[in-house]
């Protein structure tokens, strides 16, 4: 049995996460999500809009995923992965891990995992800024028509 582990943040559901993790459930038979932690966004990316325990119930429910997981405080980011004990790990294309440099350092810790860079998605709402900007970009819309309605 060939496990797949995908990370990610995972904040506001679009086609970009299902399509990454569509991709990466093809290439074994099992996967498991590591779901990054409130903190971890924080200091990595920004501020979350949903929750950590809902991110990684919401990646639960999808169809190609067999086990989400939240990821750890902190620490050794590979002790997750000598737990987990994937075959292959795969990266998101805008992650920002180097993938032979990856490999090395779980070779270096005995562990023999193959890392793969995911295609991109090209679709127009494929990113969580691409969506805020979307809603705000409705929201300043909406707020002029309603001046221009009250003129």
């Amino acid at each position: 049995m060939v496990r797949v582990m995908a990370t990610g943040v995972f904040d506001i559901l679009h086609l970009g996460h299902l399509h990454y993790l569509e991709e990466s459930k093809k290439l074994g038979d099992e996967l498991v999500v590591v779901v990054e932690t409130d903190t971890t966004v924080r200091k990595r990316k920004h501020e979350p809009i949903t929750p950590e325990k809902m991110r990684c119930e919401l990646v639960a429910s999808l169809k190609p995923v067999d086990k989400a997981v939240l990821g750890r405080e902190g620490g050794d980011i590979f002790e997750i992965v000598k737990d987990l004990r994937p075959d292959i790990i795969t990266l998101g294309y805008d992650q920002p891990f180097d993938q032979k440099n990856l490999e090395k350092e779980l070779a270096k810790r005995g562990l023999k995992v193959k890392v793969v860079r995911m295609p991109h998605l090209d679709h127009d709402l494929d990113g969580t800024r691409k969506i805020i900007s979307k809603i705000i970009e409705f929201q300043t819309a909406n707020q002029k028509l309603r001046e221009v309605e009250r003129r």
